[in-house]
């Protein structure tokens, strides 16, 4: 394999003059970002002496330039390390140590964050404005280990410090092949990254695998409902990608209804479970929904819902992927029955390679090949897997187990509720008793009691949460999903404070 920037060099001969990036501020053919991979390899490498191997952070909005060092990156065969722009100094300097990155890349936006870090370790500091493209650098060719590490892409780290899940050009590779052949990707595919290119899913979901496939990516610099659906009828988009809270924010905007949705082939969900509510609001309206699952540790893709099945299967994440294989475990690694719940477990080339620098954890996640994701799964008779929530979210309440997202499901059928997370905290009694955050559409007065009625007709007692906390808004992560630990903090620390 001769490294995936060998995907864009193979188009600039096959495909030169179509339309491979489009920005906030300019377009880019498939020969022009060959050009500019080239010469900023070239400069990285003569003027900053980057070589294989090296660490290069990235800390930055999503642009064409952040694409741009990606491929740069695998063209030298270095390793690039997202930074998440969200976090704060103090969060971001122990990744910076962590990874043992020697050069740090920032846009005007982080510029302030970059020094306030050079104040703290040693590195290199760079903005794309101070490297110099006009300069004809000559790229001295490097080896390309497919294997080797590419990228160093940190976990969100709700239950302790973030690890650094390190993933290879090959599992890159095969993610991209992995969506290609499971969403029928093509060259006439255009898809707006709505997703932060810090994060797995900006990056494999589809960015990538439309460049490989020789189709066109629009990168705003940020998420911002209004812009995206100008963009998407702009630019003529054919699928868009979101986590929950884009997609919703995407239909409540005052331009939802006037957009032009026509060339959109599939509007598609990741990152987190996606409530059955929205998912056939959009089906309703005529547009196609998919969903499916991923991890950072799986560069990300492991299940894809078909179109086919968008209607009838509405809430599944679907099947594995092509290149994937699956089990679904109960506590003594034994493969659980059709409709009973079990762990998840995946095997495959897009598996990642290790945790950096943790060999203890990286052997309790991966054995024999298998990588143990922490998801509790149910797999019905046809084979379409449903997600059941985390491990570690499982509230064992007076010895029963109950999954949080199980009890989500039933509150998200009541139309007034907007959002919901249910969390396990300490009882005296029972161990731990879920207990449920509301957000409630602003139109409505429903009160706790009748949210409580609600569940207590759907759910077996034991399920239902004992406290309903109406709030205004619920914590998130960078990457939309709700963060649920900050939730469980918030309420230890109100009852400890009584």
């Amino acid at each position: 394999m001769k490294g995936i920037s060998h995907w864009i060099d193979q188009r600039s001969i096959i495909t030169p003059n179509r339309l491979a990036l489009i920005d906030d501020r300019r377009n880019l053919t498939y020969l022009e970002m060959s050009k500019m991979i080239n010469r900023f390899a070239g400069v990285l490498q003569s003027t900053y002496s980057i070589k294989k191997g090296d660490r290069v952070g990235v800390l930055s909005m999503n642009s064409i330039d952040f694409i741009i060092v990606l491929f740069s990156m695998a063209k030298l065969n270095a390793v690039a390390v997202p930074l998440n722009i969200r976090l704060t100094v103090d969060e971001l300097e122990y990744q910076l140590k962590d990874s043992g990155l020697q050069t740090l890349i920032v846009d005007n936006d982080n510029h302030t964050k970059g020094k306030e870090l050079l104040n703290r370790t040693l590195f290199q500091l760079l903005t794309f404005e101070t490297i110099n493209l006009a300069k004809t650098e000559q790229l001295t060719p490097t080896e390309i280990d497919s294997a080797a590490p590419y990228i160093i892409c940190y976990t969100s780290g709700t239950t302790g410090r973030p690890k650094g899940a390190v993933l290879t050009q090959e599992n890159m590779f095969w993610n991209a092949i992995n969506n290609t052949v499971g969403l029928d990707i093509t060259s006439k595919d255009k898809i707006i990254t709505l997703l932060p290119l810090f994060h797995i899913g900006g990056i494999g979901l589809f960015t990538l695998p439309v460049l490989l496939s020789g189709g066109t990516v629009v990168v705003p610099e940020r998420f911002d409902p209004e812009q995206a659906l100008e963009y998407i009828e702009k630019h003529e988009i054919t699928i868009v990608m979101g986590v929950p809270t884009i997609h919703d924010s995407l239909r409540k905007s005052p331009s939802f209804e006037t957009t032009n949705l026509t060339s959109v082939r599939f509007f598609y969900n990741g990152g987190a479970p996606c409530p059955e509510e929205l998912i056939r609001w959009y089906l309703e309206k005529g547009i196609s929904f998919g969903q499916g699952y991923g991890l950072t540790e799986t560069s990300p893709t492991v299940f894809l819902l078909s179109e086919e099945d968008y209607h009838r299967k509405v809430g599944s994440i679907g099947k594995p992927v092509m290149f994937t294989e699956i089990r679904v475990v109960d506590e003594e690694a034994k493969e659980v029955s059709p409709g009973e719940y079990g762990e998840l477990l995946v095997k495959g080339p897009t598996v990642m390679k290790e945790y950096y620098n943790l060999p203890e954890e990286t052997a309790k996640a991966i054995q024999n090949g298998w990588f143990a994701t922490g998801d509790i799964v149910r797999q019905d008779e046809e084979g379409f897997v449903f997600i059941a929530g985390r491990k570690k979210e499982m509230i064992i309440s007076g010895g029963e187990n109950i999954y949080p997202l199980e009890v989500e499901k039933v509150i998200y059928e009541l139309p007034d509720v907007d959002e919901a997370a249910v969390i396990g905290v300490p009882h005296d009694k029972w161990g731990e008793t879920p207990i449920a955050f509301i957000v409630l559409k602003k139109e409505t007065n429903f009160t706790d009691e009748k949210l409580k009625e609600y569940c207590t007709k759907k759910l077996a007692r034991y399920k239902v949460p004992s406290i309903f906390k109406i709030v205004s808004a619920l914590p998130k992560n960078a990457t939309g999903k709700i963060d649920k630990a900050t939730l469980k903090k918030f309420y230890l620390e109100e009852v400890m404070s009584l």
